[in-house]
């Protein structure tokens, strides 16, 4: 999909097309999904009639959206034989645009996680190094559109999850606004940060996407009722004049310095085009981190609760009890790191605890918001790395929560605060992608698509494919 509206346009002239498109891409996963782990499901794909303005347009979900008569996992033995009796919203509004589904793309399970490491499906493996991680929890997502299996692919970003595969993959990742975008039919993993985007190669691909599946939806209570604009037109407006606040707090002792060259490198082609860039300090946003490890399990402790074996999820074998079946259905449905998430959140919404970790984190995450609010009285963007560094090695760091945790340092606070934010490829270090991330005000999507848009016009490090993995779908 180097060019978003060759398939569209092929469709309306010929609608065998999309079925040719389909097959190309389903034969692009059979050979390198294998390699990858990048897809949970493949579909065997229903191409619908030419119409849409993505009419044969192949996608992937992300399988954290359920979808009707297909399973749906969330990348977890507790839904591993899930076959949903309803699509997504997210779903449901693409497949009326025209896009054709080809399969279900491995992730984190229930979305948490920063390596794609956690699946109960194995790691999802980074096509520019196969020992490497894509990033998480949409690695899957991520690694497929990186490796050309698919053109565009679906992610949900609680803390960073769209971002940070995107930029360790060498793709573009959107996160837009808290409640632009329906969650109705997304299982839920932190419900007042949980939000579905796109990754695709371009801005462009991305922006066409995003105006098929936003909008207020009346089943998801989340949903905010306001008109969505047009994305597309947003994309030639460029960014002459616009003021960009450059998050020094960014720039920290975490950040490689090959990295920062590469982001300095990367602003330095938006303050050629005309943009007018000055320093921004936000002086909360060192506490992103300790406050989202305690506000997000605590939302999971809660959402996971309903699966215990009785009304959702893997049941146990022959219980002897109703305890028993309880403990061994969660303990034997759940890996390692959902555990651990749920034992915090219940610890922190515990008696004695709410007061003292779950109230004190919501009022430093109102500090952080106030924060990006006032950056953004003197500032259009905010802009900074997305990663401290390029990828790390598969098992790395698995033996340090902790650590990997800080993975998510730069992309958190956007989630605490509910801001629209995306990752664009901005160059190799030691032959591996990074990303630079841009910030926009609530609900101004369009500022963020122009100022990529016109990035990657300058550009070419959104047309990089991995070795091995070139496109030649034409």
């Amino acid at each position: 999909m180097k060019s978003r509206l060759r398939v569209p346009e092929l469709v309306a002239a010929d609608p065998r097309h999309a079925r040719s498109a389909a097959d190309r891409y389903r034969e692009r996963i059979r050979v390198h999904n294998p390699r990858l782990n990048a897809f949970i499901t493949q579909v065997d794909p229903e191409v619908p009639p030419a119409a849409g303005p993505l009419a044969g347009v192949p996608i992937a979900h992300k399988d954290i959206f359920v979808t009707r008569g297909i399973r749906t996992t969330c990348g977890s033995r507790m839904l591993a034989d899930f076959i949903p009796p309803y699509d997504a919203t997210v779903v449901e509004r693409l497949a009326r645009a025209g896009c054709i589904l080809v399969g279900k793309t491995n992730m984190d399970e229930f979305a948490m996680g920063s390596s794609n490491e956690t699946s109960a499906f194995g790691p999802v493996r980074n096509p520019w190094d196969p020992e490497r991680v894509p990033g998480g929890s949409s690695g899957g997502s991520a690694a497929a559109v990186a490796a050309g299996l698919v053109p565009v692919a679906t992610g949900t970003d609680t803390g960073g999850s769209i971002r940070q595969p995107a930029a360790l993959c060498g793709v573009t990742g959107f996160k837009p606004s808290y409640g632009r975008v329906s969650r109705f039919g997304m299982i839920a993993f932190a419900s007042s940060m949980d939000q579905a985007g796109v990754l695709a190669r371009s801005a462009e691909d991305v922006a066409w996407v995003l105006r098929g599946m936003a909008g207020h939806d009346p089943r998801d209570s989340t949903s905010v009722d306001r008109p969505v604009p047009d994305y597309v037109a947003a994309l030639t407006r460029g960014i002459r004049g616009l003021r960009i606040g450059i998050v020094r707090n960014f720039f920290d002792d975490g950040l490689w310095p090959t990295v920062a060259d590469r982001i300095q490198a990367a602003l330095a082609v938006l303050e050629a085009a005309g943009a007018r860039l000055t320093d921004v300090t936000l002086p909360n946003l060192s506490l992103s981190v300790p406050v989202y490890y305690v506000l997000a399990p605590a939302e999971c402790s809660s959402n996971l609760a309903r699966y215990d074996g009785v009304r959702f999820g893997h049941r146990a074998d022959r219980p002897e009890d109703l305890f028993d079946l309880y403990c061994r259905s969660r303990s034997e449905g759940f890996g390692e790191e959902v555990q651990r998430r749920i034992l915090i959140g219940t610890y922190v919404l515990s008696h004695g605890y709410y007061d003292a970790y779950y109230l004190k984190a919501q009022r430093v995450r109102r500090l952080i918001r106030n924060d990006f609010l006032r950056a953004f009285e003197s500032v259009d963007l905010l802009a900074g790395p997305t990663t401290p560094t390029p990828a790390f090695r598969l098992g790395e760091k698995t033996a340090d929560p902790l650590t990997m945790y800080l993975n998510d340092i730069y992309t958190i606070g956007v989630n605490l605060a509910g801001l629209p934010a995306l990752s664009v490829p901005a160059g190799l270090v030691d032959g591996l992608p990074v990303g630079l991330q841009l910030i926009g005000r609530d609900f101004d999507e369009e500022t963020l698509f122009a100022a990529a848009a016109d990035f990657q016009r300058r550009t070419e490090w959104h047309r990089a494919e991995p070795p091995g993995f070139e496109d030649v779908s034409g």
